[in-house]
């Protein structure tokens, strides 16, 4: 993303889901059909919800915009996040339950199953978030930054990019069945985070494709910076013709949850302070790699003097 003209922090403005998490830790390996003993934490997540956290934690003024269901955990939600700091526009859809997701993890951290209900942001008219759109472009601050994520259906994606200033708007694929959202608006988009299977359906390549080659494609569809991962694989940033792969360090894995979120906040971050996306990639890895340490989706000890004293990468 350009760089604003002086070393201050930018806002930045999160729009996506808002979900009740519950994440399990199985304290040995999860069978079916019977119960496990686990570690059990509920608190807010969703992916723009994650990155809103992270940013917060990071020293980025930080606003989520989103809908939440007239229910306990909606509640919940609204209590720790302003808690937390954050600046909430959260929509109450009376009737409606708020978005939840669950998810099982071996004593490894490996991720066995997950289930989620968003159903609540399926049923959202981009009319009833079109007014609060257009109040936060005219609050916010000409150099913040936008973010949305995938998991808001197309008609709102387009709403959130007819109001985000120009050659600010930052988007997160999210997963392969729900990457192609985001179609409508890949000429509007900045910067794009994705891993390999989602960069891939987006640019129409097959996934074993070269980064590089499907990094360009998404350049030719419009996107001007585009950020890859590819498991514990080389990642990729690439700015027009300007490639540079990065290798992240090796972990001790005890939760993958929120790993992507915190690259994306890492990043977000660093570009909020002034860097270049080749300078923010590395934050943004240092913070994915303190969050697969640690349980839950943002790590207790996340913050920005210890992501920007252990940057993870630079460029191989």
């Amino acid at each position: 993303m350009p760089v604003p003209p002086s070393r201050s922090v930018s806002p930045v403005l999160c729009i996506g889901a808002v979900h009740w998490d519950s994440l399990a830790r199985a304290r040995r390996p999860i069978t079916p059909d019977t119960s496990t003993p686990s570690d059990i934490i509920q608190s807010p997540g969703g992916v723009a919800t994650n990155v809103a956290r992270a940013l917060v934690r990071l020293g980025v003024p930080t606003t989520l915009c989103g809908v939440v269901g007239d229910d306990m955990p909606g509640r919940s939600i609204r209590e720790q996040l302003d808690r937390e700091g954050l600046s909430l526009r959260l929509l109450e859809r009376r009737g409606e339950v708020t978005g939840q997701y669950l998810a099982l993890h071996d004593p490894d951290g490996a991720l066995v199953a997950a289930c989620v209900d968003d159903s609540i942001l399926g049923k959202t008219s981009p009319e009833i978030l079109r007014a609060t759109l257009a109040l936060l472009a005219t609050e916010m601050p000409a150099p913040a930054l936008w973010f949305a994520d995938a998991n808001l259906p197309p008609d709102i994606l387009n709403a959130v990019a007819d109001q985000a200033p120009q050659s600010r708007l930052a988007a997160d694929a999210v997963s392969f069945a729900k990457a192609r959202r985001l179609d409508g608006i890949m000429n509007r988009l900045q910067l794009l985070f994705a891993n390999r299977a989602e960069a891939a359906a987006l640019a129409g390549c097959p996934q074993s494709a070269p980064l590089a080659e499907i990094a360009a494609n998404l350049h030719d569809r419009g996107v001007s910076e585009v950020v890859i991962t590819d498991g514990t694989g080389l990642a990729l940033a690439s700015v027009g013709a300007i490639v540079r792969e990065y290798a992240p360090k090796p972990a001790t894995v005890r939760d993958v949850t929120g790993a992507g979120d915190a690259l994306i906040a890492g990043t977000l971050a660093a570009l909020a302070r002034g860097e270049d996306l080749f300078g923010a990639v590395p934050l943004g890895l240092a913070a994915a790699h303190l969050t697969v340490q640690s349980a839950g989706a943002v790590p207790a000890d996340l913050s920005w003097s210890v992501v920007s004293g252990k940057r993870d990468s630079d460029p191989t």
